[in-house]
């Protein structure tokens, strides 16, 4: 029985089509013959040694409270324990939420981040996500491409794919569609395309075999344990976090335990019922104190701005990017499609008679072509007529209708606007290509910049060129006028440079066309013999206007203090004439050549880079030469691409960004991030929601260290004090879980604040808190802690020293003071007056929910449980003005920092 990688061709149809002959649509029937899909590798999360120690050390502090528990269910304290018991289930139950949630929205971020392939069905080319891939379905690979599954090649047009990921071998393979008559090692089976691996030049077609898990690289994955990743820069520095803040937390709860023991607090003679309380109430500071579920908040919070980033075209691949983007400097960007709409439209046409212009937009195939200013007829211009059907066969992009009045574009923006050109004068592709089929070609490459293809055309073979018009006219030894070819002049070729030079300083795209005949195809392993003594038909100008909202977004970078630079292949002219109407670039700013950079020394290079902002006509070489520029000056980098050759500049950068629509596979999976709609307006946004979640972050840290440290503070003081403890065990386990759960995580849905975009971008190496949110983080603490003993005293003063009176007062204190200072924490800058009271819907809901749990411990069957007394009238009115003391401090604290910022 023959291999599956041995079946042929027809028996893999022959199958498919079994298939589908039992009346199931063909791509359910496809569907019946794999059951496609990955088995995703659990991925550990990155857990650093201190977060696990402090992690399992309160885990040991809840076991010994649990034990403590059920000694005073024992000796008949009934009440405090299960109370106890049940606030430690509740904490549990609230952290395995906060996971799942954590989770679930990870794993919806990596289905969007899901790889797509180009199939043909139903005759169609058309783009679907590569996990759809069933067996039986015709794929087509081009260069820059992941083999999206295990392919049995049809058609190969000089293709040649890397498979150093599954074999081993350096050098890419040429592939063919020749049958293998005989078991082939993995290494030498021309004729398949396998999963994972890597399409370098040429392109082809095949018919999917196996997919997912069935495929020669899907085994090899099914054998592979879950690898550990290495932590983000975030997550280090929570976890310094975690460490600084749960050490010092453990070091004071010792102390008050160790302070209670030596005070006595019984006439010098201490109980064992004493010594049990003391310990209880160690304990349980040090549970509500240790930060143990601000990783799953976190998370959750990374997840769902991630989300919110998704939903403006911006997917996040990796979790230090987002990180990353509050501290970008300088983006790096491309021209064509991200700055532009990327709907070229063609508007001139220039050939040795004439020089036409074109009506028309976008990709809507009605136009005219007018010379003069009168339309004229195809037919009777000949070197017009040989243009358009040169550009149209010379050209692997489809206009397709997807209604009556919407047209697009499956290809490349350049060649699609060619295609339109040609609609416009009547020639459909399908037509065109039926009486003059390709019979080879030699793909575009960047280093050649130009593209040919062989065609069968009245019994000969005719090859047609079209590239950069300086490439292409440096081929040309002819030049055809009137239907009469003659040889090129120096007058021929000044007048195709000043009408390229006249196009381009109108910001045109400009391409030259041009053909030459063979009497057989000839040997393309050499392009250079192959592409010469061409004949020039003619060059095309068209355009690509700029995003309107591409120069509003490149003003937002410049109050954002990011530094905006253009890096494409294109003319200098056209490149700096789009730069200046965007305010990229200034009228007298030069602008730098790939030319120019060959022979540029590094220092001059990185000189250079401080101040230019237009680099034109550069390879992918030049992008890596001009990042690595860049961050040795210290700029933090943002760097878009979308070919096989931009990976290494894409790596190399900061933040990678591949383009979703015309970027490649391969770009796609070596980007930190995939913006869906190639615009550049969408960068920039999703720098701003960078710089949101890390503020976020940051606020909902500063909450959290506040609450805490407050809680920890307020006993220490009353201890030093020589004070009775103003709070049970069980009021401060409930206090924890309702401040910490439910208004802290609603700060991090927090909008973006309107200064988001003027700041500068963060220093990457500073820490989490910065110096102003720790001198805030520790007054904020401290007057909260002395708010609620000022309620503890008065609450003994006014009750003829009734402790529980005492400490009702403060426990309702300390929840109302952290509840109230929530609204605070929405901003290091701006006033919660500014910012409105009603703008976070989540932080109302938290903080409506928690003042309701407030209610029902002291104002139901809850009260005998955490021991409260009912305030009275005036109580409340003590409560009311002592509450606000914090957040009105809070306020007046960022106040007096706007005055003498």
């Amino acid at each position: 029985m023959k291999s599956w990688y041995q079946m042929s061709v027809e028996e893999t149809v022959s199958e498919f089509e079994s298939e589908s002959s039992k009346g199931l649509s063909s791509a359910e029937a496809s569907r019946r013959l794999v059951q496609y899909g990955y088995n995703e590798l659990q991925e550990k999360k990155p857990e650093g040694f201190w977060q696990k120690l402090l992690n399992q050390f309160k885990n040991f502090l809840v076991l010994i409270l649990l034990a403590a528990s059920v000694i005073s269910l024992l000796v008949g304290e009934s009440a405090d324990a299960l109370v106890i018991i049940a606030i430690v289930i509740l904490n549990a139950a609230l952290g395995v939420f906060q996971e799942s949630k954590a989770e679930k929205a990870l794993a919806a971020l990596k289905r969007m981040s899901a790889a797509t392939s180009k199939l043909i069905r139903d005759g169609n080319l058309v783009v679907v996500p590569s996990r759809e891939l069933v067996q039986g379905d015709m794929v087509v690979l081009e260069a820059g491409d992941y083999v999206p599954a295990d392919v049995r090649i049809l058609e190969s047009f000089n293709l040649k794919i890397e498979e150093a990921s599954l074999t081993g071998e350096s050098v890419p393979v040429d592939k063919n569609s020749q049958e293998l008559s005989q078991i082939t090692p993995l290494a030498e089976q021309n004729n398949m395309a396998f999963m994972g691996t890597i399409v370098t030049y040429g392109r082809g077609k095949g018919i999917v075999v196996a997919t997912a898990m069935q495929t020669e690289i899907g085994k090899i994955a099914g054998m592979l344990q879950s690898v550990e990743q290495e932590p983000t820069p975030l997550q280090i520095k929570l976890e310094e976090f975690g460490k600084t803040l749960g050490l010092l937390c453990i070091g004071v709860c010792a102390v008050v335990f160790a302070m209670g023991i030596y005070g006595g607090y019984s006439d010098g003679i201490l109980s064992l019922s004493e010594i049990q309380h003391m310990l209880m109430i160690s304990i349980s500071l040090a549970v509500a104190a240790i930060p143990e579920g601000l990783p799953a908040v976190v998370a959750i919070v990374l997840a769902f701005g991630m989300q919110r980033m998704a939903r403006k075209n911006s997917i996040m691949k990796k979790l230090h990017a987002v990180e990353t983007l509050g501290s970008v400097s300088v983006i790096c960007t491309d021209k064509t499609g991200t700055l532009t709409q990327n709907q070229m439209t063609v508007v001139k046409v220039f050939t040795a008679s004439d020089l036409f212009t074109v009506s028309g937009h976008g990709y809507n195939p009605e136009g005219e072509f007018i010379a003069g200013e009168k339309p004229v007829k195809i037919d009777t211009k000949q070197e017009l007529d040989l243009l358009l059907r040169a550009s149209l066969l010379c050209n692997d992009a489809e206009l397709k209708s997807l209604d009556d009045q919407i047209w697009s574009i499956v290809g490349d923006p350049t060649e699609g606007a060619l295609v339109v050109a040609a609609a416009k004068g009547g020639y459909i592709k399908e037509a065109v290509t039926s009486l003059a089929p390709r019979l080879q070609e030699i793909p575009f490459d960047s280093g050649r910049k130009m593209m040919t293809t062989f065609h069968y055309t009245a019994e000969k073979i005719r090859a047609f060129s079209k590239g950069a018009p300086d490439i292409l006219l440096s081929r040309c030894t002819h030049i055809i006028e009137k239907g009469t070819v003659r040889s090129l002049t120096e007058i021929d070729k000044q007048a195709v440079r000043a009408a390229n030079q006249e196009m381009a300083s109108q910001a045109l795209r400009v391409l030259a066309v041009a053909y030459r005949d063979f009497e057989q195809v000839p040997d393309i392993s050499s392009p250079g013999e192959v592409e010469k003594d061409l004949v020039m038909i003619g060059l095309v100008g068209m355009i690509d206007p700029p995003r309107s909202e591409a120069k509003a977004a490149v003003q937002v970078c410049l109050q954002a203090g990011i530094r905006t630079i253009m890096i494409t292949g294109d003319h200098p002219t056209t490149a700096l004439a789009i730069a200046k109407d965007l305010g990229i670039a200034t009228k007298d700013q030069p602008v730098i050549t790939g030319q120019a950079l060959d022979t540029m020394p590094l220092e001059q290079l990185q000189q250079q880079v401080r101040t230019s902002s237009v680099f034109a006509r550069v390879s992918p070489e030049h992008k890596l030469a001009i990042i690595s520029a860049l961050q040795n000056n210290g700029y933090i980098t943002a760097m878009t691409g979308d070919g096989v050759n931009d990976a290494p500049a894409l790596k190399k950068a900061d933040i990678g960004v591949a383009m979703g629509i015309t970027g490649t596979d391969v770009a796609k999976a070596t980007a930190d991030m995939v913006i869906t709609d190639d615009n550049f307006a969408t960068i920039v946004s999703a720098v701003e929601e960078g710089r949101v979640i890390y503020a976020n972050i940051r606020k909902f840290v500063y909450f959290l260290l506040s609450c805490n440290a407050s809680e920890v503070l307020t006993i220490f003081i009353a201890m030093l004090l020589g004070w009775p403890i103003p709070l049970l065990p069980t009021q401060l386990l409930w206090v924890n879980l309702v401040t910490d759960g439910f208004p802290a995580l609603a700060l991090g849905m927090e909008k973006k604040e309107p200064n988001v975009m003027r700041l500068k971008p963060r220093d990457p190496s500073e820490p989490l808190l910065a110096g102003n949110m720790q001198v805030l983080t520790g007054i904020q603490s401290l007057v909260m802690s002395i708010t609620v003993l000022c309620a503890f005293q008065y609450g003994l003063t006014a009750n003829n020293g009734n402790l529980d009176s005492a400490r009702t007062f403060a426990f309702i204190m300390l929840m109302a003071t952290q509840i109230i200072c929530a609204y605070a924490a929405r901003s290091e800058h701006y006033s919660a007056f500014q910012l409105g009271f009603f703008s976070n819907r989540y932080l109302n809901m938290g903080v409506g929910l928690s003042f309701f749990l407030l209610v029902l411990s002291v104002y139901s069957p809850l009260q005998e449980i955490f021991r409260t007394v009912q305030p009275v009238l005036n109580d409340w009115l003590v409560i009311g003005a002592l509450a606000p003391i914090p957040f009105i401090t809070a306020e007046l604290t960022k106040f007096v920092r706007r005055c003498f910022k």
